[in-house]
């Protein structure tokens, strides 16, 4: 990528806007984060509706990560011709993401930075009529620059090519579910509950996003937060892991490194998982 440096001072400072116009917490930040990049994605993006209010409005990991971390799969696809390395770096700019995400606001659960359930009808007329909703607009507004500094300066302050084997859940999800390389890439940092950070599971996601996808090639301009074909991703997935969503809980893992991460899908480790989510 280009080797363009970012100040917070600098960056952007329409978060607040853009978060009113697309309407997603997930989707303002994979625009914001694509638009610095130079390279939007309408389509992608409005896909990752989807992973709003943490995952389908679940209360898990903010969408403003998952959006940040697909723009930066997307970027770190373009800046690396090893597919290897490209995951590496994909999972290693998600983790300084999320770090700075969690200096502001000391969590990272939209339940949490909410205090809404957004599947209860009281919540979430709470949620508006109390104007919690502001902490969002205003979220978005102040942490955008630091989002951008944080991706820009993990992508562009790269190691020399890694020889290893690199492997994310989240890719072998979307691989099985004919993903293209640059698809495959763009959720390479949700590998092992986003990060590596052992919460909400990565494939998951990864596998939603995709039916969000296949959804928006067919239903156009229309937001894909409550698209059919996620919701059977989402079922499935519940009845394969009796109801455990976190990787931690899953894997019985909290995974040290991309490494390690790698080893367990290499043995095996949640395949049987990967494969249920593909063949929804």
């Amino acid at each position: 990528m280009d080797s363009k440096e970012y100040d917070i001072k600098g960056g952007p400072k329409d978060g607040r806007k853009v978060f009113r116009k697309l309407g997603t917490c997930s989707r303002t930040f994979f625009h914001i984060l694509n638009r610095e990049f130079g390279h939007p994605r309408e389509l992608e993006e409005r896909a990752s509706d989807v992973l709003a209010g943490g995952i389908m409005q679940k209360g898990h990991q903010c969408g403003m990560l998952w959006g940040a971390s697909l723009a930066i799969g997307a970027e770190a696809y373009r800046s690396n011709e090893n597919k290897n390395h490209a995951i590496n770096v994909a999972v290693k700019a998600t983790q300084n993401v999320l770090a700075s995400f969690l200096q502001r606001e000391h969590t990272i659960s939209c339940r949490k930075i909410t205090r809404c359930d957004f599947s209860n009808k009281l919540s979430f007329a709470k949620y508006m009529v109390t104007g919690r909703f502001l902490h969002c607009f205003n979220l978005a507004q102040n942490w955008a620059p630091e989002a951008v500094k944080s991706a820009s300066d993990s992508l562009s302050n790269q190691e020399s090519e890694s020889q290893k084997e690199c492997l994310s859940c989240a890719t072998e999800v979307a691989k099985k579910m004919g993903a293209s390389e640059e698809e495959m890439l763009m959720v390479a940092g949700f590998a092992g509950g986003l990060g590596l950070s052992g919460n909400a599971c990565g494939a998951l996601s990864a596998a939603i996003w995709m039916k969000s996808l296949d959804w928006c090639r067919k239903e156009l301009k229309k937001s894909s937060i409550k698209n059919s074909k996620s919701k059977i991703v989402l079922d499935t997935f519940y009845e394969t892991t009796h109801s455990n969503i976190l990787c931690s809980e899953i894997t019985g893992l909290n995974f040290k490194s991309l490494d390690d991460h790698t080893t367990y899908i290499k043995k095996g480790g949640c395949s049987k998982l990967i494969n249920k989510l593909a063949e929804t």
